[in-house]
């Protein structure tokens, strides 16, 4: 049981910051009627659904995976879909987009398809995401930047040099963490989170840290003034499902449909993947335990975060970090939930820790995820090459979605011209043609403009 706590902990601890970011990224873009999001009502509804998504997963799925408005998607919807629209339409498509997936877990055709896909690359997607996840916890922390050149696109620090005290506080506490990790320290990963959240604190209160280009990511690691306030709940129910195909047309909805279905598709799949690799819960043949279950509880999730107004919610990639710290079943999701619910009234406390301290966590388990690609046979070209283009461009294009979808096509595609389509699920070749479409959706865009 304490492993369960140790775990929920560490997993709410990582993925906290998403109640103070989502509002950011929901926050900044006005609807086609110049309306902007308030931010307040958007933090409360994001702690609110991730905490009831996360609780539902503990008790239907029992599989210690948290959930929470998925990065990317918010990105899609704040800055390509909700200005063709009203925030309400928005929502509205993101609610039908949740609703069609629950359709196909209910019908077993979401569970199919993850079936159909070979052992080798699952694991691959497994590995991708851990380097996504190193270097999500790299950019957070500002240890590596845009260098606004063209070449190199990003670097080490401010150019080429750590200059900033948060940079030097991650680098102290991921060093930290490792050497509790690999003296095989229990609950080394939660601890290395708190002891680089309070030497933040100590930082912050005896250094000037600058502008916000040279000072923390996101929190400033500092006690709050005020440590509990209301939620505001305002936002929940503010969604219209049929009223952007008339403002925005049949085709341009339909394709924001499409794109929101297989990013929120295929993201949750891998996630699921990865974090059961990393428990041990996945069998020889890739298959998770109560993947039905897991799958329609992320489906739900998705149409309740449009709901809420807080954008389609996903499962979370961040759950390794439980994992690591031992979470095994849903018992770990209750802890997590319902410190995400307690988020509600306490804002002001969850903003202490910052990026910086939640980084050094992604690192490390991005680490123990990469350490799966030994299992894939890298003398098979047929499945060496959709594996290293599954890992590597989940990070080089920072998406889960491109990097599954360029495994799948790429094997599809090799399988065919090697005379062997028949040992291509023909689930499959409807994945690849429809991930063919999702990376020709801007040109179909153009097209039909």
């Amino acid at each position: 049981m304490s492993r369960e706590v140790r775990g929920g902990l560490a997993t709410f601890f990582t993925m906290a910051y998403i109640v103070v970011l989502n509002p950011l990224i929901l926050g900044a873009s006005p609807d086609m009627d110049g309306q902007k999001l308030p931010m307040a009502a958007v933090a409360a509804g994001t702690a609110l659904v991730a905490g009831l998504m996360t609780i539902l997963m503990g008790v239907v799925g029992r599989f210690p995976l948290a959930l929470a408005a998925g990065l990317g998607v918010n990105a899609l919807v704040a800055f390509e879909i909700a200005p063709k629209m009203t925030w309400a339409d928005a929502m509205g498509l993101v609610v039908i987009e949740g609703l069609i997936i629950t359709v196909l877990v209910l019908t077993g055709l979401r569970k199919a398809i993850f079936e159909s896909v070979p052992m080798q690359m699952k694991t691959a997607i497994g590995v991708g995401i851990g380097l996504f996840l190193a270097l999500i916890g790299f950019v957070d922390a500002g240890f590596v930047r845009s260098t606004a050149q063209p070449s190199p696109p990003i670097g080490l620090g401010l150019g080429g040099k750590i200059v900033t005290w948060p940079g030097l506080v991650f680098v102290l506490g991921l060093l930290f963490t490792i050497v509790l990790l690999v003296r095989k320290v229990r609950g080394a990963i939660l601890i290395g989170i708190i002891t680089t959240t309070a030497l933040a604190v100590v930082v912050e209160a005896i250094a000037s840290l600058g502008s916000s280009k040279t000072g923390w990511s996101l929190n400033v690691p500092k006690v709050p003034q005020k440590w509990i306030d209301v939620p505001d709940l305002s936002l929940l129910g503010k969604f219209n499902l049929f009223h952007s195909w008339q403002v925005a047309g049949a085709v341009v909805c339909a394709m924001f449909v499409f794109t929101l279905l297989l990013t929120d598709f295929f993201d949750s799949m891998g996630t699921m993947v990865a974090v059961g690799q990393e428990a041990g819960l996945v069998t020889e043949e890739g298959s998770v335990p109560r993947a039905r279950e897991i799958l329609l509880v992320d489906s739900i999730a998705a149409a309740a975060g449009g709901a809420a107004s807080t954008s389609s919610n996903t499962s979370y990639i961040e759950s390794a970090a439980g994992v690591g710290e031992g979470a095994r079943t849903g018992v770990a999701n209750l802890v997590t939930g319902g410190l995400f619910l307690l988020a509600m009234f306490l804002a002001p406390l969850v903003t202490i820790v910052p990026l910086e301290a939640a980084a050094t966590a992604l690192v490390v388990v991005g680490f123990l995820m990469v350490t799966g690609i030994r299992n894939i046979d890298w003398s098979d070209y047929e499945i060496a090459i959709p594996a290293f283009l599954t890992i590597v461009l989940m990070p080089f294009t920072y998406s889960i979605s491109n990097g599954i979808g360029a495994g799948m096509i790429s094997y599809a595609l090799i399988k065919l011209v090697r005379g062997k389509a028949r040992e291509v699920h023909p689930l499959l070749w409807v994945v690849a043609g429809l991930f063919v479409l999702y990376f020709l959706r801007g040109v179909t865009e153009i097209m039909f403009e």
